[in-house]
């Protein structure tokens, strides 16, 4: 009977004698990474009751049991090291620059809408918010400063604001600059997320898109368990609230979570969004599992999803009808 250790690979006879043994170096990262082969594959493990200390001392593996538990405690602090360093794997990486993204949106929203209260004081008229509010501050900063080529020259000379003292002009334009390099940090984050979506799940990015696929397989806790969960998961995940409200208090159940920003989905009807969510979560579910277990781009996926829409639109022209009561529903009695 052949059995796999962690120090080698043993032939037994039925009583469990050892017959023959392919022993490996005591190189402590090389009977680390056996080992980790041995859980993934999970063959010929040994038999209940198998003393593998005895068997390592009968085979000349280890000299003495000493020994025998030193190369073993060497070789379980290395697996676990090994394991760690590569927890970190592509997918999860686009899940921390989704999370680190959604950090980036909240700040920079939080800060930029600060901003045009404070700048708001000193030149009500600019119109303008956000990047470009932002952009503005940190190249001219007060109004005065604002040369006759620009758009809201007028407008800064006749501005009502009040003025703006040095100090805070200052100021104000150092916090304009953090709020632009927030800016330009989020846009790093997009391109980075991009780039990775095409390497780690081409067929997805095809499909979704890339920050519509990086957020689902940031919500589903990896691309493995994306590519595991049925298309009538995918289609509501992210919906979670309306989900259990349906569960417990039979609310309309819901018809799309996340996916409702596909274009797809956003851009139909009313009456035919539950029938073309469910062509696309179809369509993702299966462009998640080609990613995972084959990693081959297949652009067909698209053009089936699309004329699936497009048999759906055409199948289905107008809102359906309300159903006319036949009589009039009869009244609760009371309870004494």
């Amino acid at each position: 009977m052949k059995i796999n250790t962690w120090f080698g690979i043993l032939e037994t006879d039925r009583a469990g004698e050892i017959l023959e043994s392919s022993l490996l170096s005591k190189d402590i990262r090389e009977l680390a990474l056996h080992s980790l082969s041995l859980r993934d594959s999970r063959s010929n493990f040994p038999p209940e009751g198998f003393d593998l200390k005895t068997a390592a001392l009968k085979s000349g593996f280890a000299e003495s049991p000493a020994e025998y538990y030193s190369l073993l405690h060497e070789v379980t602090l290395e697996a676990a090291k090994l394991q760690v360093s590569g927890a970190l794997t592509p997918d999860q990486r686009i899940i921390q620059a989704v999370e680190a993204l959604d950090d980036i949106n909240e700040t920079t929203n939080a800060l930029s809408e600060r901003l045009f209260e404070w700048y708001g004081g000193y030149f009500p008229e600019s119109g303008l918010g956000g990047e470009d509010l932002a952009l503005f501050i940190a190249k001219y900063g007060s109004r005065e400063n604002v040369s006759s080529e620009d758009p809201l020259y007028s407008k800064a000379r006749n501005s009502m604001g009040a003025k703006l003292e040095p100090a805070d002009e200052a100021l104000l334009k150092g916090f304009a600059e953090n709020v632009c390099s927030l800016y330009e940090r989020r846009r790093q984050i997009e391109a980075y997320i991009e780039n990775s979506m095409e390497l780690v799940a081409p067929n997805l990015k095809l499909v979704s898109g890339p920050m519509l696929g990086a957020r689902l397989i940031s919500l589903a806790g990896s691309l493995e368990k994306l590519a595991e969960f049925p298309s009538s998961t995918i289609q509501v995940i992210g919906a979670s609230k309306a989900l259990f409200k349906h569960l417990r208090a039979r609310a309309p159940s819901p018809k799309h979570g996340i996916i409702y920003s596909h274009p797809l989905i956003n851009t139909a009807p009313w009456w035919v969004r539950g029938k073309v969510s469910r062509a696309v979560a179809s369509k993702l579910s299966l462009a998640a599992r080609i990613d995972f277990y084959s990693g081959e781009k297949n652009p067909s996926l698209t053009e089936r999803l699309e004329a699936k829409v497009l048999q759906i639109r055409t199948l289905n022209p107008r809102p359906p009808q309300k159903r006319q009561e036949s009589g009039a529903k009869p009244k609760k009695r009371r309870r004494k």
